[in-house]
């Protein structure tokens, strides 16, 4: 008498090699899914940016007019004791030494940034680069890290 089991059957007709494609494909899938998706948040996102700046931009716009105003009533204020184009030029020389100051903070600040180019990591490449060339791997350069 012969006995035969009964019971799931479980088929393992597929190759190693057909598993790995399989997997391979699935993960190309996965893969290819999540590029989408970052794509369209990233759109969504660009969008919003997009549409805040544009009313930032109309803010600053707003805002000037309104500091156009303030001066126009700086103006007429000193115009109330003073000669009307007296005070004109008083509020115009203050606010050309106003500028100039600016100026000059802006221009110290635009001397340190340069030259834009990136100098700590250039020096980082050429220590690996001397790294590799004698002891086969890279510096790690975490450590010497310093801020600005």
């Amino acid at each position: 008498m012969t006995t035969h089991q009964s019971g799931p059957t479980h088929q393992t007709d597929a190759s190693m090699g057909e598993l790995v494609s399989r997997l391979s494909e699935e993960m190309s899938h996965l893969v290819r899914g999540e590029f989408e998706l970052a794509r369209l948040e990233l759109t969504e996102k660009a969008k919003h940016t997009g549409k805040g700046a544009g009313v930032f931009g109309a803010a600053g716009l707003v805002a000037l007019y309104g500091v156009g105003v303030l001066i126009a009533s700086a103006i007429l204020a000193l115009a109330l004791v003073l000669d009307a184009w007296l005070a004109a030029l008083l509020v115009g020389v203050v606010l050309l030494a106003i500028a100039g100051i600016m100026a000059l903070v802006g221009k110290k600040e635009v001397s340190e940034g340069a030259p834009m180019k990136p100098e700590r990591a250039t020096e980082n490449i050429k220590r690996d680069v001397e790294a590799v060339k004698q002891h086969g791997r890279p510096t790690d350069h975490t450590a010497r890290r310093t801020t600005p």
